[in-house]
């Protein structure tokens, strides 16, 4: 139990910390916009022409008796778009991040500094595009799980009691594990640590991930509620995976409004890059 208030705790330290510094918050929300737009486009569309996508798909009930034929493309409809929803609800954290990656990775190292007892933050020395090619990467094979555990539990959604009641609370668990994933992937991929190893140290603290996700998985369900909420998040996940690597986090103390302009971007003084760290527990995974 202790562990799930610990991932709750950095959840909401993220929410403070972005909430202190409202220029990093205001340009953090707009890879989250985009991709809102992005979604809202593709689930109108399904609305809209998904009974007709459904009746091309099933020739085959033509020919059958009124009702059965609307019955079960009504259903057929219902059920595609209830699976999009779910969808959009596990892959939105990874769109979102692939398309706002130097918008986050600029907010997370100035977390970083901003909690770390010698001021710095530990970058990764790769090229941008190399660094953009590494998170899509990473993210088709999130979104390739994600989808697979999508279906999964859709279909387990069937089976009477269970499907109603143990089934969305574990789709509520393994949506949380997924954002947090991704997430911690921003601070995590700038210290060098692999895909494998990753998801070796979230498992290996499950309730500090759960206390972390599941929060954020049932406030994503509400609309608009995760473009606001990202900025946040993306900070909190930073302090996890300064947790799940054992690094020393003080609490930040900078309360001083941004200055003029989106710190973190290319010249910004106050983010200027550190010193590289030495090996730390990073470097065992």
């Amino acid at each position: 139990m202790r562990d799930l208030g610990a991932g709750f705790g950095h959840l909401l330290r993220g929410q403070r910390w972005v909430a202190r510094h409202g220029r990093s918050y205001g340009f953090g929300l707009l890879p989250g916009l985009i991709t809102l737009v992005l979604y809202a486009v593709a689930l109108v569309s399904l609305a809209l022409w998904g009974t007709d996508f459904v009746a091309w798909a099933t020739p085959f009930a033509d020919d059958w008796s009124s009702p059965w034929s609307g019955l079960f493309r009504g259903f057929l409809t219902a059920a595609l778009f209830a699976l999009s929803l779910l969808l959009a609800v596990l892959t939105f954290t990874a769109v979102t991040l692939l398309i706002g990656q130097p918008f986050y990775e600029s907010l997370s190292e100035r977390v970083d500094r901003d909690v770390s007892p010698d001021g710095t933050a530990p970058e990764s020395n790769l090229p941008l595009l190399r660094e953009l090619w590494i998170s899509g990467r990473d993210s088709l094979r999130m979104l390739l799980r994600a989808a697979v555990w999508g279906v999964l539990l859709f279909a387990l959604g069937f089976i009477p009691v269970v499907g109603q009641t143990v089934v969305p609370v574990v789709g509520f668990l393994v949506t949380g594990f997924f954002l947090t994933e991704e997430l911690t992937s921003v601070a995590l991929q700038r210290r060098g640590v692999e895909v494998r190893d990753r998801l070796a140290l979230l498992r290996s603290r499950k309730r500090l991930v759960w206390g972390f996700g599941t929060p954020l998985a049932v406030s994503f369900l509400v609309p608009f509620v995760a473009v606001f909420l990202m900025p946040g998040a993306v900070a909190g996940a930073t302090l996890l995976a300064r947790e799940l690597l054992g690094e020393e986090t003080r609490d930040g103390d900078d309360d001083r409004p941004d200055g003029g302009r989106f710190d973190g971007g290319p010249g910004d003084p106050a983010v200027s890059p550190g010193p590289a760290p030495g090996p730390g527990p990073a470097s065992a995974h």
